[in-house]
């Protein structure tokens, strides 16, 4: 029987103990709590009651969590500043990095205009840059004693063959011959044939254009004397136009030749039309510290024009990380951070290292892990809130009694802070 007491009076005194345990950690977690208004954080007091100020009800507000970046919001805090969360998870990016861009000619597909003679230019069509031009379309007028003998040969010949050419079939050749010269000197079918009809010489002969496209230089002027193989004209063909952004250095690990971009021409409404990166500069533009991305893009109506301003997406990465809404990561002088929720009404902040971002997620290399609920609407708020609270708790001496001011608050403290703190009271 004795034994039974023992065994009794040994329980009765662990659970005495325990009690007691728990009454101590009740009171210091009591003691540690404070209350405070949502519209008035500087409104601090040791029990619960209401705002002097805007007589809403204070919620209690963990001392110990401050210290470790902890807020806690009543629900109706929660609810007034649009608190909502979302959970962790794995995911791509979807980066799709927007560069600024002009379309500039096809280097590559330029023909240049040269003088197929010695002579002097009487006549420019085109004097300016920048004009379209047609195949056919008169280029210049050139005065040239050379094309001059040669179209007399030309007709000499004709006439020997209309005269002589069923008995002799050679003069046919030599036909051929004198008309070969002349088209390669640059005149075509139809002048050749109209000088035939005519036979009438002239000095002075018309050149047109070989291609299509746009007078990009001009290296000509009228009056001018050129000998045979100099350069008048070049002309830049627009069923394939080139697009240049700027790539900074982190960009240059997102793109490479061979891939594709969408490319959206300004003044154009319809989707981005899809190029291909031809060609990314191997060092920096001088002066600066971008390299040069150029990609090909069709232009089979020929509506981009040269100068056109243009927007270059690029594509993102491959991949899966933990992804997060850009909205939810705030950045400051100490680095990035987001607010976790860590219990039903308590957030604390949570340093992080980013990675790959998007306009509408960033990529999160360390800091936080799957399945955490992340703060995405209100996080700004709950920064400001914690910076707030901060400051004011760098002086906890300096508060003002408010007892004389309203009978039924206990304990109730307005902490305050200026450039030149002191303490103001009010004792009963």
């Amino acid at each position: 029987m004795k034994r039974y007491l023992n065994i009794l009076l040994l329980l009765l005194l662990l659970a005495f103990s325990a009690c007691s345990e728990q009454a101590h950690e009740h009171g210091e977690a009591a003691a540690e709590t404070t209350y405070t208004c949502p519209m008035h954080p500087q409104i601090v007091q040791s029990a619960p009651g209401t705002c002097p100020i805007c007589h809403m009800d204070l919620v209690p507000v963990s001392q110990s969590g401050a210290n470790k970046g902890e807020l806690m919001l009543s629900e109706s805090q929660i609810a007034l500043g649009n608190i909502k969360t979302t959970r962790v998870k794995y995911g791509d990016v979807g980066s799709n990095t927007i560069l600024t861009g002009k379309l500039v000619l096809d280097e590559t597909q330029t023909d240049v205009v040269s003088s197929r003679v010695q002579g002097r230019i009487e006549r420019l069509y085109y004097k300016e840059t920048g004009q379209a031009v047609q195949k056919g379309q008169p280029l210049y007028e050139v005065y040239s004693e050379e094309l001059l003998t040669l179209q007399r040969e030309y007709l000499l010949a004709l006439r020997q063959y209309q005269e002589l050419g069923k008995e002799n079939p050679r003069f046919g050749s030599f036909l051929e011959a004198a008309k070969s010269k002349l088209l390669l000197y640059g005149l075509t079918e139809s002048q050749i044939r109209n000088l035939g009809k005519a036979e009438n010489l002239n000095a002075r002969v018309t050149f047109v254009a070989p291609s299509s496209g746009v007078i990009t230089d001009v290296a000509a002027a009228e009056g001018q004397y050129v000998t045979e193989g100099a350069v008048l004209y070049r002309l830049g063909k627009l069923g394939r136009i080139w697009v240049e952004a700027e790539l900074y250095a982190q960009e240059l690990a997102n793109v490479q030749a061979g891939d594709e971009v969408k490319v959206s021409v300004q003044g154009f409404a319809e989707e981005a039309v899809t190029a291909k990166v031809t060609f990314i500069s191997p060092e920096y533009r001088q002066g600066s510290q971008v390299a040069i991305l150029r990609a090909e893009l069709p232009n089979k109506e020929e509506q981009y024009l040269p100068g056109m301003q243009a927007n270059v997406t690029l594509p993102g990465k491959n991949g899966s990380s933990l992804t997060v809404p850009t909205d939810a990561v705030i950045r400051d002088e100490g680095g990035s951070h987001v607010w976790v929720q860590t219990g039903k009404s308590t957030f604390q902040a949570q340093m992080v290292t980013l990675g790959e971002a998007s306009a509408d997620n960033v990529a999160i290399l360390s800091g936080i892990k799957e399945h955490d609920k992340v703060v995405t609407s209100g996080a700004y708020l709950l920064y400001s809130e914690y910076v707030l609270k901060k400051v004011l708790t760098l002086w906890p001496d300096i508060t003002i009694n408010l007892k004389r001011l309203n009978s039924n608050l206990t304990d109730t403290k307005i902490l305050y802070s200026s450039n030149q703190p002191s303490i103001i009271s009010f004792n009963h």
